[in-house]
């Protein structure tokens, strides 16, 4: 029995020894496989177990004007991190760290007290001066990564426009937004190996993706033109103590944008720091009524419909016209006309007279003439924050329809009103404003231009002629935007002045104005349109004729100048109309000036080489705005230039030669 017992328990042992050999073997024989053929699975696994990935953009994109000059670009920057395992004396380093970069003690001890802690960001993208300051105090565990940092050379130029980037460069606002895919490119990744607990273990130097850059973005924009507007509403703000001033220049053949601002602007470089109410780009995310400006696409819908000519005649009942319990009086109470041609009611800008065209044309008709022109929705600019102004719906009854005439009653953006003087200015067809010319891959070279997009043809060829020859008599003597004139040049035009409906949207501000002028040059074959608004203006003036007509001749004489547009040899008799001798009580007459045919038949401005603009700039300012451009360029005494000979603007000598005055 005895030796029954002792020999079970030995087979037990045997089988018990037997499996435990099997089971090793297994094991043995599993890991001898895994060794000579690996699983990708596992190999995953194992990579991610023992190591990070810490994200890093790759430089971003710069954006430059149409000539090529840097509007925004990325520099190298220098991000600090610590692993606090590495660090001795953390208080002490604490001190020191916080001392260089202006921050307190404690938001730095915070971060490397952990000694768990393998990996952490103490600042990110600091100045080359600072991070050598840091890197000469020899700290064991503090390193640096390059990253980089956006920055605007040209600081407030266009900076509502350009937006700004966040923390982690993500585009936030503006062109940095709409176009932030193609900006930021591919991100960089930084490889670290980490230990059986999973922590970083973090070292000098490490590795960085080979990713490519950003792409390029290269605007419409024309530096000089934008530095020239933005100068010009400064100056409007000063002037006329106004709150705020806005102005759009387009491409008037396509409505590409060379210039948009808003003004006071702001330091793009400093954007963080500044209120999201300055930051905005007003000339496309705020509606206003726009007054006057309003009357030509009235007149517009009524010539297509044909309900009128240019030579059609209406009854402006002396300066006072009653509709029901209500009376229309024109802008000043000493403008009391009998009868007026159409060409007279814009040019006089007759409430009146275009209350009576509104009314042969109806409010459903006028609606629509309206939206077909692009207000009250999106004209779909590449830029985010489009406002769509408003448009009632109807019906209008006879006092409203009244208004909305006369640009009451109809909120409408600056970029709206210049799109649809675009329309005007380029035969009929209006088109979506543009800012981005071209997309350039860094990788490959390739360049994405943009093309132009016609969204409906409005106007008639003949239609938008006479239309532009009409608003050619506003800016002759007699008319109101007889400031707006540029001399050797046909201008056309018209001027707004509005009052400011209240915020609420209940009735208006009291002795609170918005002057504007919209027009084109040459009005024979528009190159350019322009819009200024004036929100405000409490001292001087507040009429769109004595605030904004003379800020819209400046900029279309530069424009035209920067353009290399030579001007047109016109005769004072048949273009202005005729000052007639009378009683100055009697009513004011345009006499008749060049038909729509004439006007599409006059040559159009050739492009001439004229002096640039190089005032107050230095030597060497001077010497890289012409760099690459044929001129024979002579300098007299030091400084700033003072003074040009041949003068800014005037056609190149045949030699080429341009005396440069400094003082």
């Amino acid at each position: 029995m005895k030796s029954q017992v002792k020999s079970q328990v030995k087979s037990r042992i045997i089988l018990l020894f037997a499996g435990l050999i099997f089971l090793w073997s297994l094991l043995i024989s599993r890991a001898a496989y895994l060794q000579l053929f690996p699983v990708e699975r596992l190999r995953a696994l194992q990579e991610r177990q023992f190591q990070t990935v810490i994200t890093l953009q790759s430089r971003r994109g710069a954006i430059v004007d149409k000539t090529g000059r840097d509007l925004a670009l990325s520099m190298t920057a220098y991000s600090l991190y610590a692993d606090p395992k590495l660090i001795e004396g953390k208080k002490s380093v604490a001190k020191k760290i916080a001392k260089e970069l202006g921050v307190t003690v404690d938001s730095i001890y915070s971060k490397i007290k952990d000694d768990k802690k393998r990996f952490v960001w103490i600042q990110r993208q600091m100045e080359p001066e600072k991070a050598d300051r840091i890197r000469a105090l020899e700290v064991r565990g503090l390193s640096f990564v390059d990253e980089f940092r956006r920055f605007y050379p040209n600081e407030t130029l266009l900076s509502q426009t350009i937006g700004l980037i966040g923390s982690e460069g993500q585009g936030l606002e503006g062109l940095e937004l709409a176009y932030d895919a193609q900006l930021r490119g591919n991100k960089k990744k930084v490889s670290v190996r980490r230990d059986a607990r999973g922590r970083p273990l973090v070292a000098d130097g490490m590795m960085f993706a080979d990713n490519p850059d950003g792409a390029e973005l290269k605007l419409t924009v024309d530096g000089e033109i934008q530095h020239m507007l933005e100068g010009e509403l400064r100056g409007a703000i000063t002037d006329f103590d106004a709150d705020q001033a806005f102005g759009v220049i387009l491409d008037a053949q396509t409505s590409a944008i060379v210039a948009m601002a808003s003004s006071p602007s702001f330091d793009a470089n400093q954007a963080s720091k500044v209120s999201p109410d300055r930051r905005r780009n007003r000339a496309l995310t705020d509606s206003f009524e726009p007054g006057s400006t309003m009357k030509t696409f009235v007149i517009a819908a009524a010539l297509h419909e044909k309900i009128l000519a240019p030579n059609t005649k209406y009854n402006t009942e002396n300066g006072q016209f009653r509709i029901a319990d209500r009376v229309i009086r024109e802008a000043e109470s000493a403008h009391k006309w009998g009868s007026l041609t159409v060409s007279e009611i814009l040019a006089f800008s007759s409430n009146i007279g275009t209350t009576k065209i509104a009314f042969d044309l109806g409010p459903e008709q006028l609606r629509k003439a309206f939206e077909e022109f692009g207000f009250g929705g999106k004209i779909g600019v590449d830029l985010p924050g489009e406002a769509k102004g408003t448009l009632q719906p109807l019906p209008w009854r006879p006092h409203l329809l009244s208004n909305i005439s006369f640009g009451h009653g109809v909120a409408v953006t600056p970029l709206q009103i210049a799109n649809a003087y675009a329309a005007i200015a380029n035969g009929g067809t209006l088109h979506s404003p543009y800012i981005v010319q071209s997309v350039r891959d860094p990788e490959s070279g390739d360049v994405t231009e943009t093309k132009p997009k016609v969204i409906r043809k409005i106007l008639t060829n003949e239609e938008a002629a006479q239309m532009r020859l009409m608003l050619t008599g506003v800016t002759a003597p007699n008319g109101t935007g007889v400031n707006a004139k540029v001399d050797g040049f046909l201008v056309g035009g018209k001027t707004g002045t509005a009052q400011k409906a209240k915020p609420d949207g209940r009735g208006y501000l009291d002795k609170a104005y918005i002057s504007s002028f919209a027009g084109f040059i040459p009005a024979n074959d528009p190159k350019f349109v322009i819009y200024v608004a004036v929100d405000h203006p409490k001292k001087n003036s507040y009429y769109g004729s004595q605030v904004a007509a003379p800020i819209f001749s400046r900029l279309a004489s530069y424009s035209a100048r920067r353009a290399g547009l030579q001007p047109t040899l016109l005769s004072e008799r048949n273009l202005a109309p005729q000052k007639l001798k009378e009683a100055p009580s009697a009513p004011r007459q345009l006499a008749s000036v060049v038909t729509s045919e004439e006007i599409l038949s006059l040559p159009s401005p050739q492009a001439v080489a004229t002096v640039p603009d190089l005032m107050k700039l230095s030597t060497r300012e001077v010497l890289k705005r012409l760099s690459g451009q044929d001129l024979d360029v002579r300098f007299r005494g030091q400084g700033v230039v003072a003074e040009i000979e041949p003068a800014v603007g005037q056609p190149l000598p045949a030699d080429k030669k341009v005396t440069v005055f400094l003082k």
